[in-house]
């Protein structure tokens, strides 16, 4: 199933998880989709990392849809291959049966501090997106959104300006990057529509289980923590078990207000853990008619 073509009725709840490193731990994330399975996902997400080569991300993601028997999207990234490769990449996505894909740039390589363009490649995702339906691979795409601008952008304008060109060429629904102040996200969707972009844009929401790494994990994607939950965070920082409590209660009040606002789903992006993520998930399911 396409999962652009899920929205419109309730809210779209998804689960993104990333190609674990050996074989032991992905028999675990296995494991662990089972478990989330039953909430009822409408979909689940495989992201590419530099530790797994593409055909990693196409056959888990694969799994995932025809083993375990939720939707699943491939991330795949044009960071380091040019237009023949890219082909071949989405080829093997279309022959595994996957529907769905989240084109990315994708981080420089190691060791470099600044992204260089490929021989033959992209320079921005839109590109990539235009390049998928230039080729007329017959897929849904999803694109990456940043409510507090993209860390490499000038401004937030010219951010979504990139964004708009993203959906032009053929992004159909966009997911944002992690977030904890919703304000930031309601503010970034009014000003999208106000540009034009139409399409459905889901909240990313990162649980938090642990301090340090949350803290990490913000200061590299450029996302705020308000100073009421640092606060919290603060007074669990040495304390496992509470910093989860704090991280599950104030993702759950988050969520409730992004729905009650009009967010059409929320991404999960679950670190492949499922404790909190589902904790969460139950709670906002307790809430619909």
């Amino acid at each position: 199933m396409r999962i652009c073509d899920l929205f419109g009725g309730g809210p779209v709840f998804s689960f993104e998880f990333f190609p674990p490193r050996t074989d032991d731990g992905e028999r675990k994330l296995i494991d662990t989709v089972y478990r989330l399975k039953e909430l009822a996902p409408s979909f689940v997400s495989v992201t590419k990392t530099g530790a797994k080569p593409a055909e990693k991300t196409v056959e888990l993601t694969a799994r995932l849809k025809h083993e375990v028997g939720v939707e699943a999207m491939a991330h795949m990234t044009c960071a380091t291959a040019g237009r023949d490769e890219m082909a071949r990449i989405f080829g093997l996505i279309r022959d595994a049966g996957i529907e769905n894909v989240l084109p990315l740039r994708g981080d420089p390589p190691q060791g470099q501090t600044a992204f260089v363009r490929p021989s033959d490649g992209f320079r921005h995702a839109s590109e990539l997106v235009a390049f998928i339906r230039e080729r007329g691979f017959p897929f849904c795409l999803a694109g990456a959104a940043y409510p507090e601008k993209h860390p490499e952008a000038a401004s937030a304008e010219i951010d979504l300006q990139h964004l708009k060109r993203k959906v032009d060429a053929g992004a159909t629904v966009l997911i944002t990057q992690m977030f904890y102040s919703n304000p930031d996200y309601f503010a970034f969707v009014r000003r999208a529509r106000q540009l034009g972009i139409a399409v459905p844009i889901v909240p990313g929401i990162m649980p938090i289980t642990n301090v340090a790494q949350i803290e990490r994990i913000a200061a590299l994607s450029g996302a705020k923590i308000p100073r009421a939950l640092q606060t919290d965070l603060d007074r669990s920082r040495d304390d496992e078990a509470a910093a989860r409590e704090v991280g599950i209660r104030y993702a759950v009040e988050q969520c409730r207000e992004l729905l009650a606002g009009g967010a059409p789903g929320i991404h999960f992006y679950t670190l492949n853990q499922s404790p909190a993520t589902s904790a969460i998930l139950r709670e906002l399911r307790r809430d619909q008619p």
